[in-house]
């Protein structure tokens, strides 16, 4: 088992300036190599407290590659729907270079509806465009001279510049949610695995069929898998308590109005590719410290 920081802002400009939320990241970045922290990670989001500080997980890992020298740095996760193939597959390049081949490519389908509407995609092709985004940068890493034909990019004979430091390419992680499906695609395809934790029983299916999935298509080893967790470690259990307990409420509570916001799961925003959503935000509603 291995140990990583994960920096997920959930704050706006009236409670804490960017440039105060990232001086004080990179701060912590500072001490990750020395206490043997191995990974980096941040997320991509928009426009609300709930993440909205990181919308290029690149440009802040690139910060914290000149900070680190032996950590990997792992974007956690890049939306494929809000950005074109040809300028991720660029970016990993730069990062991977900049990071003497440090980088790990973590991608997502985004699950909030706000973020939908401002970019003026639908949801019901969120999992069309993510599995096209990602096979059009997995590509455009690996190959040269590409030429390719989408339903939502198309272009021909591109060479991304830098190539990769990495061969062929980084290593990839899908962010999944724990449905059959996405661990079963995520295992077959050979990649790593992004989760959030959840009950016990369910979680052993799911890694089971993700590595189920994994040996059956050939690949060696089982994956890895990255779980994020709040954490708040003090020597007194009532003071880590008192300290933890706000911070984590306050992050429920950004994360239930960011999917609120607008015509958001708690108004009747529904699709076909985000069955039972309106059930993970009663979840959420519900969620506190205590629970």
């Amino acid at each position: 088992m291995e140990f990583g920081l994960q920096f997920f802002p959930d704050v706006g400009p009236e409670e804490k300036s960017a440039q105060q939320y990232w001086n004080e990241c990179l701060s912590l970045v500072d001490l990750c190599d020395e206490l043997g922290y191995t990974q980096v990670r941040t997320v991509e989001h928009y426009f609300e407290p709930y993440g909205g500080y990181s919308p290029s997980p690149h440009v802040f890992l690139t910060a914290a590659s000149q900070r680190t020298s032996k950590a990997r740095l792992l974007t956690g996760a890049v939306l494929p729907i809000f950005n074109h193939p040809l300028k991720i597959a660029g970016e990993i390049g730069m990062l991977d270079a900049i990071s003497n081949g440090r980088l790990d490519c973590g991608f997502g389908r985004a699950f909030l509806p706000h973020e939908f509407q401002r970019f003026d995609r639908s949801m019901d092709e969120s999992r069309v465009r993510f599995d096209e985004g990602v096979v059009a940068v997995r590509r455009l890493l690996e190959e040269e001279n590409v030429t390719f034909n989408g339903n939502f990019h198309r272009f021909n004979n591109v060479t991304s510049l830098p190539r990769p430091t990495q061969k062929p390419r980084p290593p990839f992680w899908i962010a999944a949610l724990g449905t059959p499906e996405s661990m079963q695609a995520a295992g077959s395809n050979g990649y790593n695995l992004m989760l959030v934790p959840f009950a016990g029983p369910q979680m052993r299916e799911a890694i089971g069929l993700y590595r189920e999935a994994w040996q059956q298509a050939g690949h060696t080893g089982e994956g890895k898998i990255a779980l994020g967790f709040h954490m708040f470690c003090h020597q007194d259990r009532e003071e880590a308590h008192r300290i933890a307990k706000p911070n984590i409420n306050a992050y429920f509570k950004s994360l239930v109005a960011a999917a609120e916001r607008d015509s958001g799961w708690g108004a009747g925003a529904s699709s076909q590719d985000y069955s039972g959503y309106d059930r993970h935000l009663d979840y959420l509603r519900a969620a506190d410290f205590d629970s």
